[in-house]
């Protein structure tokens, strides 16, 4: 199958978030938008409430900003965009600045908001050119599913990622450590966040999944990829992730998003 006929298809997608067994506030927030082509996950933080608030207005000035964006006829490259991006990744990138800007002037407006922050990972499919934009702050993720193997496309922003990185933690220490939550870049935060950039090329049958940590605490990458192995509806599937990780103990708010190009021949049975 070429190129072309592959970008007539629209990616299949579905989201799902759930409280966890331990927590009495869902501080997750997802989208799932396929007219802007956004698909996103973001996990709040700050208690009492507060991280709620800020995942929800994060993710909606990011929605807006980049909705706003695409339809501005302007085609003028601005000076501070990145060259060795795409249009879209810049976009995404301003995006989720103004999402941060959004949170800390709530936070300015309400002393009570004090403190509160979130994380966000924002997938875009571009359907002209056959590949998925990844952006993120904090330590939600986005994997990709594809042909049996499950890989990790993110890194997280966090305490306990810099350590395996720097080989002081394994990352089986890493799971279970006491800062595994401990993040070093989020929305809301002192300073202005770094955004990661990932431009990816999609192919037939590949499944992307974006997911809070509520998920990836709880499930290994091999139990991950057995969920997904099972196929059925994306409905079905991201049922079965967020069961699972409650049935290991559900001690965080667990969301998930996964995004699928459907295979040419499910599409056209010959």
């Amino acid at each position: 199958m070429n190129l072309n006929t592959k970008n007539r298809f629209e990616l299949e997608a579905s989201g799902a978030t759930d409280v966890g067994m331990k927590r009495r506030l869902n501080e997750d927030v997802f989208v799932v938008d396929s007219d802007a082509g956004m698909y996103l996950v973001a996990d709040g933080m700050g208690g009492h409430a507060a991280g709620e608030v800020a995942s929800r207005v994060a993710t909606d000035e990011i929605l807006r900003a980049f909705t706003e964006g695409t339809n501005d006829a302007d085609e003028t490259w601005p000076e501070h965009w990145d060259a060795d991006r795409s249009a879209t990744a810049n976009l995404i990138v301003d995006a989720i600045v103004a999402g941060h800007h959004q949170v800390t002037t709530a936070m300015n407006n309400n002393a009570e908001l004090k403190g509160m922050g979130t994380t966000v990972v924002v997938a875009v499919y571009l359907r002209g050119e056959g590949k998925i934009v990844i952006c993120h702050v904090g330590d939600s993720r986005a994997y990709r599913y594809r042909r049996g193997g499950l890989m990790l496309l993110t890194n997280d922003h966090s305490w306990v990622h810099e350590q395996v990185e720097a080989g002081f933690l394994t990352e089986e220490a890493a799971r279970t450590h006491p800062l595994k939550n401990v993040v070093t870049q989020a929305l809301g935060g002192n300073s202005e966040p770094k955004v990661d950039v990932l431009e990816d090329k999609i192919d037939e049958g590949d499944i992307y999944m974006l997911c809070s940590d509520g998920l990836n605490s709880m499930l290994t990458d091999a139990e991950i990829a057995a969920v997904l192995e099972t196929g059925g509806s994306l409905d079905e599937t991201c049922g079965r992730l967020i069961s699972e990780a409650n049935e290991r103990g559900g001690n965080d708010n667990i969301s998930v998003v996964l995004m699928r190009l459907p295979s040419f021949q499910s599409v056209n049975p010959s």
